[in-house]
């Protein structure tokens, strides 16, 4: 009989449940499972800007290390998390369904009422988030609001509502989906409000020598999750972005052929970016650097290096 899968994976409420899902399909499968929980920079540093400390490959990088060291068989991540290149040694053993890709706002009990979504927001009023990439959309759709930076796992955030600090917080449908929490949310229309790169699919990094891990991963792995991943993924490194800079992606079906949404924006939201193209479903990648590439042609990579420094400026 073979060995427990050892999983991998941060300790947050989000990564943990997100992770025992994925264990839980295994099993259901005929495997074993062993959750192994690891703490990562990510975490440790949860009060510091991603952007001046690495950005989001701060959550695997302990969990790459674990890995190496043979203390795990695979890591679970949110697949938005994962740079577009991963180091030597590393691969995605799978790649896990996508859930809702939406970004929602949830807004304090003081601002709760029947119109939805940003136009229900007064004036002025204070939006929290930890994302370049919303603070610069919400800057863009409704430029009095006061967007604010904040960090910290999703309860934290949604802590934040209880007091005065926050009218309004911006956070992804997939993590609030997975927790199964009793919020009223707001779902932000991806053709508008554009998502990060892989949101709401789980991607499952492996040792790229490790061939029959990759095997017994096998009931994980989601065709459909895994072709807009490819095409998002390849829109972010064709532009030379970090995971935590503002750009977007979303790829998906659309009767034969499918379509992806590409987004850079500066930070104040007054410069933004957009294509969209279609190609078919064998081209993924191909779409994913060719929307990147309309985008370069458009001074995408200038707004990308105006960002990076007003980032270090501050």
């Amino acid at each position: 009989m073979a060995a427990p899968l050892r999983v991998g994976t941060r300790g947050s409420d989000l990564a943990r449940t997100q992770s025992g899902q994925a264990a839980a399909l295994l099993e259901a499968s005929g495997e074993s499972t062993e959750m192994v929980i690891v703490r990562t920079s990510g975490d440790r540093l949860s009060k510091v800007s991603l952007a001046k400390v690495g950005g989001k490959g701060l959550f695997i990088k302990e969990l790459e290390e674990a890995l190496l060291s043979d203390e795990i068989d695979m890591a679970i991540h949110s697949m938005k998390d994962v740079p577009a290149t991963l180091p030597d040694g590393f691969i995605l053993g799978a790649i896990g369904a996508r859930v809702d890709e939406r970004d929602v706002l949830v807004r304090s009990r003081e601002f709760q009422g029947p119109e939805e979504g940003l136009d229900g927001l007064p004036q002025g009023a204070r939006v929290g988030t930890g994302s370049l990439r919303r603070r610069a959309q919400l800057a863009s759709l409704r430029p009095d609001l006061e967007v604010v930076a904040i960090r910290g796992n999703v309860d934290t955030r949604l802590g934040l509502l209880d007091g005065e600090d926050m009218d309004a917080v911006v956070l992804a449908a997939a993590g609030i989906q997975r927790l199964g929490l009793d919020v009223q949310v707001h779902p932000l229309a991806s053709e508008t409000f554009l998502p990060a790169a892989g949101q709401g699919i789980l991607a499952i990094e492996i040792r790229a020598n490790d061939e029959a891990t990759r095997r017994r991963l096998a009931p994980l792995h989601d065709p459909a999750a895994a072709t807009a991943a490819a095409a998002e993924r390849a829109f972010v490194h064709a532009l030379d972005a970090s995971c935590t800079a503002p750009v977007a992606a979303w790829c998906r079906a659309e009767e034969t052929h499918l379509r992806c949404d590409g987004l850079v924006a500066s930070l104040d939201g007054q410069n933004i970016l957009r294509t969209t193209l279609t190609a078919a479903p064998e081209e993924a990648a191909w779409l994913g650097r060719e929307v990147a590439s309309r985008l370069l042609d458009q001074g995408a990579a200038e707004i990308l290096a105006e960002v990076e420094r007003a980032i270090w400026a501050n």
